[in-house]
């Protein structure tokens, strides 16, 4: 039997439901959206537009959902929840969801696998001021704890709960490139409306194996015989398809360091990313180190559209040499943030910390090295060595200031 995973989101969906606001679930596919609604928060009545059958007959005749919603909610006393699976391939059923609720007949749950449909569909209705837009992620740390994950396969396996249930290595390998034959290569090519499919396949590839680095889009054009814009197009879209989040570097600089303006972009699952990119399993140390540090971006985002929305994930790096991995933006400080793949990094690792701390003193107080460490320790009044299992702590710290 496949353990249970309490996601922490639920938190949020709960909350946002209880003040009586109407919720877009946003996240990319096999991530647990449909899951956690229908087993967890258990919707009143429930639609599937991945179900084939449902999605050509409302598609054909949108009225006829809202006809048939208006005869069951007469049996209510109260607003029931409608939750209704990948509503981006009908958009027109949002402005059926816009006039129930301004009727306050009932609450909605649109969950969705494609903000670039939902963004780009002619005239749709985002229903702003109706609904809380939340985004679903693969796993956290903190939601698989209880299994004692290890850090190796998660780095390999990525964190998408249907691959992390599977128990065997083999069949979880099947499971992922099948994820990215029949998701990516399929509807991601649509979503693209590439003339060239071959170009688009290699720069997947590349994508996936330059996650996590900063990007010289000259170069990247090249290697894939496209023009630069072309190649910021199809950034856009896997961004807009939620597959990878794009951070930016901090450029403002108070000295006179010339720092790095090019953004990195972060795979939403580092399974995926290793399946997109060819990658096999017998990955050699200096690669297992960038996909650790890959890793550590996710969680960082992840936790901040959790509970942080008004935090940002940046990286800072000066063309001269010295560069901080992340810099996260909270609560009008900057907390800069290495990624060590050693269980007991010292002083001499600090050096970059250090540099940017010197460069923004007013909002740089404290640094972190994230590593292997069982136990976090002082490395010196600034500095804490923190596991890798203990990012939240970041957070929980600068809420105190």
């Amino acid at each position: 039997m496949k353990p249970f995973i309490h996601r922490l989101i639920e938190k949020n969906i709960r909350k946002t439901l209880e003040r009586g606001k109407s919720i877009l679930l946003i996240g990319p596919r096999q991530t647990g959206k449909t899951t956690l609604i229908e087993q967890q928060i258990k919707p009143d009545i429930s639609y599937s537009f991945s179900h084939t059958g449902t999605k050509l007959r409302y598609e054909q005749d949108p009225s006829l959902l809202e006809r048939e919603l208006e005869e069951k909610l007469k049996s209510y006393t109260k607003p029931p929840i409608i939750f209704i699976d990948e509503v981006q391939k009908i958009p027109a059923v949002m402005d059926i969801a816009q006039y129930i609720i301004d009727k306050g007949l009932a609450q909605f749950i649109l969950s969705g696998s494609s903000a670039r449909k939902l963004k780009t569909a002619k005239d749709i209705n985002l229903l702003p001021g109706r609904v809380v837009s939340l985004h679903m992620t693969p796993l956290l740390y903190e939601e698989m704890a209880f299994l004692h994950p290890n850090l190796e396969d998660i780095l390999l396996y990525g964190t998408l709960p249907g691959i992390w249930n599977v128990p065997d290595p083999e069949s979880r390998e099947i499971d992922l490139y099948s994820y990215v034959s029949t998701y990516l290569e399929e509807e991601i090519r649509k979503e693209a409306l590439v003339r060239h499919v071959g170009h688009f396949s290699r720069f997947l590839q590349i994508a996936a194996g330059e996650a996590g680095y900063q990007l010289n889009f000259t170069r990247l054009s090249q290697d894939i015989g496209v023009a630069d814009t072309t190649i910021a197009n199809y950034y856009q879209i896997l961004e807009d398809c939620l597959l990878v989040s794009r951070i930016d570097p901090l450029t403002n600089a108070h000295t006179k360091r010339r720092l790095v303006k090019s953004p990195k972009y972060l795979f939403f699952d580092l399974g995926v990313r290793r399946a997109c990119a060819g990658d096999g399993i017998g990955m050699p140390r200096k690669l297992m180190a960038n996909l650790f540090e890959h890793y550590v971006g996710n969680e960082l985002v992840y936790r901040g559209l959790l509970d942080y929305p008004s935090a940002r994930v940046r990286y800072w790096r000066d063309t001269a040499g010295p560069e901080v991995d992340y810099i996260l933006e909270l609560n009008g400080k900057y907390i800069p943030i290495e990624v060590k793949w050693s269980d007991a990094p010292n002083a001499h690792d600090t050096r970059h910390l250090k540099k940017f701390m010197e460069e923004y003193p007013q909002k740089a107080e404290k640094g972190y090295i994230v590593c292997q460490t069982p136990h976090r320790y002082k490395i010196n009044n600034d500095i804490l060595a923190l596991p890798w299992q203990e990012l939240d702590f970041i957070f929980i710290e600068a809420d105190k200031v």
